[in-house]
């Protein structure tokens, strides 16, 4: 098993993201010296200083976890451990590194839509040199079965030297944020471990058990990576379902939010879950995909999961195409006018817009000739992002009556609790709404269009 260093458990969590950074934190709190890895110097520097650069993290938290020395942020990856041409000394005498090193990396998709893995495997090839006998190395980064234990343990024994199972401990334990949710606390989110061998399993619990409350074990690091991706495919799956509904119910002249709001009542054998413009963040859009192109390499279809997939990417057209429809009932076209898309993060309340559909519905209008702003006030300037880097360093227009009351539509993509529905309607000319938040606002006759 693993063992702590002489003054208590070391840990380094590659990451410092949305996901890496709460858990980084969370383990400090715990009592364990953490040390934060990141290629990012500017995020490396803000960390060191005490500052945030995620909205619901607190920056006076980071400050005094960076005092008590509890947490330190780098960019050098060799201070997980010794090198590798010292690996032939005792292990009681390598205890300068780390106890575990927890990886907390993206894995978007390829343009082609294939697991894009570069992450995870450049980051195990940082690591891999630098790995000491006894050390644990975990996975939280979402991707398809068979990663742990097949890629990433390839690039760590190849650049170690070492053997998994044998001189270091390998798992995998699936990250499970839940950003703006105040309820959502990592200590008090369920944890789920799979490890390469028993042992391995034994050593990851050890480390988590430091600062999460409850561990969920299960056989191995393929069920572990299996169950992450079932999570957001039945999210995928079902928010694909009232999307498809969305349109089949408006044809029949019914809501399909009244539908919901019915169907809820029943105290068994249903979840509600809502339409909108399409999906968001960097799980739910993607994990499908992965799971569809492990299933192809094994020779199997996951027409269903596929499907899903393409009825929430559809979305955003489908969201334009009623902003057409709207503006041509005012007897106005979409190439030309002024539309502000309210809301950038991918969901209500947080600041992060990665994979946001608010993206994709923006490309779309700008692509049709509209003239297009945005505003959210949780996002006041786009940071550049790898998906849609022209429209970094755009700014957030602000929220007065002379700005909106000049645009010739709203199209409401999230539904920040931040912004002031009633200024809203009480200002927009014409406003398309895809998260129903104008359900109980007053509004004029023909003003709102949902979508």
């Amino acid at each position: 098993m693993v063992q702590a260093g002489v003054n208590g458990m070391n840990l380094a969590i590659i990451g410092l993201g949305y996901v890496g950074l709460p858990l980084a934190l969370q383990f400090a709190r715990s009592g364990v010296r953490v040390l934060g890895l990141d290629i990012d110097a500017k995020k490396v520097a803000a960390l060191n200083a005490g500052r945030s650069y995620i909205q619901h993290i607190s920056a006076a938290e980071i400050k005094r976890l960076v005092r008590a020395k509890k947490f330190f942020a780098s960019t050098d990856f060799s201070r997980i451990g010794t090198g590798a041409a010292q690996l032939r000394t005792p292990p009681s005498a390598l205890r300068k590194g780390v106890d575990a090193v927890l990886i907390c990396v993206p894995t978007p998709l390829k343009k082609n839509r294939a697991p894009d893995l570069s992450f995870v495997l450049n980051t195990g090839k940082a690591i891999a040199p630098y790995l000491q006998r006894g050390q644990l190395v975990v996975l939280e980064s979402t991707t398809y079965p068979g990663t742990t234990e097949n890629e990433l343990r390839a690039v760590l024994e190849k650049g170690s030297g070492l053997k998994a199972g044998k001189d270091f401990h390998l798992a995998f334990s699936p990250e499970r944020e839940d950003p703006g949710n105040p309820q959502s606390r990592v200590a008090d989110i369920p944890k789920l471990i799979g490890g390469y061998t028993p042992a391995c399993l034994a050593a990851a619990q050890k480390v988590y058990a430091r600062a999460i409350r409850t561990l969920v074990p299960v056989a191995n690091c393929r069920t572990a990576e299996a169950a992450k991706l079932l999570e957001n495919v039945f999210r995928g799956v079902n928010i694909a379902l009232v999307n498809e509904l969305k349109g089949v119910y408006a044809a029949l002249d019914i809501d399909i939010w009244d539908a919901i709001a019915a169907a809820k009542t029943k105290p068994f054998g249903f979840m509600p879950f809502y339409p909108g413009p399409g999906l968001g963040g960097h799980c739910i859009p993607i994990d499908p995909f992965y799971l569809a192109w492990r299933a192809r390499q094994a020779g199997l279809e996951t027409r269903f999961v596929e499907l899903a997939g393409e009825i929430n990417r559809a979305m955003p057209e489908k969201v334009v195409a009623r902003v057409v429809k709207a503006l041509a009932a005012r007897r106005k076209l979409l190439r030309g006018a002024r539309v502000l898309v309210l809301g950038l993060a991918y969901k209500a309340n947080v600041d992060d817009d990665r994979e946001s559909p608010s993206y994709v519905l923006m490309n779309l209008l700008q692509a049709r000739g509209a003239k297009v702003c945005y505003h959210d006030p949780h996002v006041p300037i786009i940071r550049p992002t790898r998906e849609h880097p022209q429209w970094a360093g755009k700014k957030s227009v602000k929220w007065n009556r002379k700005t909106i009351s000049a645009c010739d539509a709203v199209l409401i993509s999230t539904a920040h609790a931040a912004v002031n529905y009633q200024q809203l309607a009480d200002w927009a000319p014409l406003i398309v709404d895809t998260r129903n938040v104008l359900a109980e606002i007053e509004t004029a006759p023909g003003q709102v269009w949902k979508a």
